[in-house]
């Protein structure tokens, strides 16, 4: 059978790789500790079930409008009025099948070959794939760890050339758990106001999730005069409501947009499900749903700092303090070349590392190749305070030449 040849262009991801070792294992008995998680261990709020629930046994399971329904459209944005300083209407919504569905779409939507997307690093794995599927080319800008992985201005501009004709930011963010400030957005997009060629996808679907008093903002809403017209605002509501699973995403931006990619969807997935629309309007509108919100942020929070604060008392292991979503994105720099583990063996890069501590100390973490670091590993602190101990002494012990216990 033939395979089509775009999909020669797209890598096999590792996270997904690593993902099903650890599950093999745990079929077999074993005890692992998981960092992979790219979901909150939360459940979703009991209002915004209900909604569902209630429009399921009303019988609200038919066809609805490929874009949303018109209540869900406006509570998203009434949602970015209120929240975020952005001034879209209703029709300037499209609802799709969860964050990653958004940005694909998006992507589809407004790429021709051969136009190239500047991507900060570290990034989200699927951006580049996603970018070389609709026929762009990733150009990568490094963060630096002792800058918290932020670019400047000037790493932004120097990446600019005739054929740039997007860069996407994504604040707070996976992997890094960085977040920029909103003067340190402004410079990024007072460097970018001169190349009016150049569009933004603004991925804000880890929004809520702040610590330590950090706050960040909608890029569009840093001057809307300027970047309405050239902004893709996405997010969902996967991280903010612990709905992952119930694929909920949308984009905000230009009626001329939306309507191209609300033609796109309609010949690949048409609606959403049809009685999660009013799951959204509860999300999005009822007040008891903050209370769960403001436990889980509170939450990560706790966690994150002390995943950080243990992560950097490992020899060999060096980590920036995550100040947004819930992620550590750790240098094992120091651990690499040299032996590890009972045996001695020798770890050439995250890959390696990730490999040999899933077989020899049975914690899964997320190797950094993917994400533009291939001596960086990612852990999620979606997980208990006892299990985020637990796995950081198997590493600790595995550093210092130990396996499981």
């Amino acid at each position: 059978m033939q395979i089509a040849r775009r999909l020669d262009v797209i890598s096999e991801s590792i996270t997904l790789a690593v993902q099903a070792q650890a599950n093999a294992l745990k079929k077999q008995g074993v005890d692992v500790v998981g960092f992979g998680a790219g979901e909150p261990d939360f459940d979703t709020p009991d209002p915004i079930k209900e909604a569902a629930i209630a429009a399921l046994r009303s019988g609200k399971t038919k066809y609805e409008p490929t874009a949303g329904t018109p209540e869900a459209r406006t509570a998203i944005a009434e949602k970015l009025r209120r929240f975020n300083r952005l001034d879209y209407s209703p029709e300037e919504v499209l609802i799709s099948v969860g964050g990653k569905h958004s940005l694909y779409v998006a992507f589809m939507a407004t790429l021709n070959p051969g136009d190239e997307v500047i991507i900060p690093a570290p990034y989200w794995v699927s951006y580049p794939e996603m970018v070389k599927l609709a026929g762009g080319v990733p150009i990568f800008v490094h963060g630096k760890p002792e800058h918290d992985f932020k670019v400047s201005p000037a790493q932004l501009t120097a990446a600019i050339t005739p054929r740039t004709r997007m860069v996407i930011i994504n604040s707070p963010s996976n992997p890094g758990g960085h977040t920029y400030h909103p003067q340190e957005l402004a410079a990024l997009a007072k460097a970018l106001e001169g190349h009016p060629q150049v569009m933004v996808c603004s991925d804000e679907i880890y929004e809520r999730l702040l610590f330590n008093g950090q706050t960040t903002c909608s890029w569009a809403s840093l001057n809307w005069d300027v970047w309405k017209d050239r902004t893709i605002t996405c997010n969902c509501l996967s991280k903010t409501y612990a709905m992952t699973g119930w694929r909920i995403g949308y984009t905000a931006g230009p009626a001329a947009l939306i309507g191209a990619m609300n033609k796109l969807q309609s010949q690949m997935t048409s609606n959403i499900t049809s009685f999660c629309m009013p799951a959204i309007v509860s999300a999005l509108t009822d007040p008891a749903n903050e209370v769960q919100i403001q436990t889980m942020r509170t939450a990560f929070e706790q966690r994150g700092a002390h995943m950080y604060k243990r992560l950097n008392a490992i020899d060999g292991i060096t980590c920036v303090r995550p100040t947004g979503a819930f992620y550590c994105f750790a240098s094992i720099g120091g651990l690499l070349h040299k032996p590890l583990g009972p045996a001695g063996e020798i770890c050439r890069d995250a890959i390696d590392f990730s490999r040999l501590l899933l077989a020899k100390a049975h914690v899964a973490v997320v190797p950094g190749n993917d994400f533009g670091f291939d001596d960086h590993i990612r852990l999620s602190f979606a997980t208990s305070l006892s299990q985020i101990d637990k796995g950081l002494n198997r590493i600790q012990a595995f550093v210092a030449g130990g396996g499981a216990e």
